[in-house]
């Protein structure tokens, strides 16, 4: 039976699905891949999760094609940068079949939540690892709880792929140089909340970080990596502590593929003036066409978009990738998987 949504008008917020799926590691090794419809975690309150940012996540979608089947893109990708974050924070890897194997459980058995092709929707994908020993100390869990859950969402920025506007932030930093920034742990989103909190009150869709070390050099874009257009030149930063975006790398061998170049290098703020179009890319947002960015310090507006749409290579990267995600064109890098 379909779900009572207006799938047109979905907000990428929190909806209740049926299940979720849980495997447990103890005794150095994981368990069996468990089902449930409980929403919640039995925790002790003394976690290593909760205390010492033993955390870690991913973000993935599944997309219903046109002929009314079910796709996810490069999990192998997030099954990698899962291990990646695991490690980084001392946490047992989750191996890529196990990764899979959950994936594609909670996709199945919440099918019925995934959205029809044509809306705009997709279904949001969580992977999630804690630490659930009670120590107090600083020191690793001995045992983990990885989860996946998944809830149908419309656009990450209200409006969908439409230019939003951005502001520099310098008074705070997302991540450490030789911290935490290049795996996806919570912390690095608690450390960009006051930063987002100041750009979205003064007007802004999110902040633009510098880098934590010079303050010179463009680095995250709120919660997605930054890219520009130059000529016919794609540039997005390299910085230690940026996250390795799955869509910013999958839209890097795009422009490679439909003759474009690509630049990955560190970016001054005053490169941000010889631009002619930017965005923020990500598994939630995609592609956010960047309208403007201002700068508050030295007051100067960087602007991408005078007529309220999107660049025209933009645009086209959009439509490209939407399009194999969605199984509408061909997709000549085997990125999409068919869950039967």
């Amino acid at each position: 039976m379909e779900p009572n949504i207006d799938w047109k008008n979905l907000s990428f917020n929190y909806i209740k699905t049926d299940y979720n799926v849980r495997v447990h590691y103890k005794d150095g090794q994981w368990g069996k891949l468990e089902v449930t419809s409980w929403d919640y975690i039995p925790l002790h309150m003394a976690a290593t999760s909760l205390h010492y940012g033993q955390e870690a996540f991913e973000g993935m979608k599944a997309y219903r094609g046109k002929d009314g089947k079910v796709r996810i893109f490069r999990w192998q990708e997030n099954a990698k940068r899962f291990r990646n974050s695991a490690k980084g924070i001392l946490m047992p890897e989750v191996p890529e079949e196990l990764f899979h194997e959950a994936v594609t459980t909670a996709v199945r058995l919440n099918e019925r939540f995934v959205p029809p092709y044509g809306t705009g929707a997709s279904l949001y994908i969580r992977p999630l690892l804690i630490g659930i020993s009670p120590i107090v100390g600083v020191h690793p869990s001995h045992e983990y709880l990885f989860l996946v859950f998944v809830l149908p969402v419309g656009p990450y920025f209200k409006g969908g792929f439409k230019p939003q506007d951005f502001m520099i932030i310098r008074k705070y930093d997302r991540a450490a140089p030789l911290g935490t920034g290049n795996i996806k742990v919570g912390g690095n989103y608690a450390a960009g909340l006051r930063a987002t909190e100041m750009a979205q009150s003064k007007g802004y869709a999110n902040a633009l970080f510098l880098d934590p070390k010079e303050k010179k050099y463009i680095d995250e874009a709120g919660p997605a990596n930054f890219f520009a257009i130059k000529g016919d030149t794609y540039v997005t930063p390299k910085s230690q502590s940026i996250l390795p975006s799955i869509t910013n790398n999958s839209l890097q061998q795009l422009c490679k593929h439909l003759g474009y170049k690509v630049e990955q290098r560190p970016i001054p703020v005053e490169e941000l003036a010889e631009f002619t179009e930017a965005g923020a890319c990500g598994t939630a947002a995609v592609i956010t066409p960047i309208g403007k960015i201002f700068d508050e310090e030295t007051n100067k507006t960087y602007i991408y978009s005078k007529d309220g749409k999107p660049g025209k290579i933009t645009t086209e990267l959009y439509n490209t990738l939407t399009g194999i995600q969605w199984g509408d064109i061909e997709d000549p890098f085997g990125w999409v998987e068919i869950v039967d």
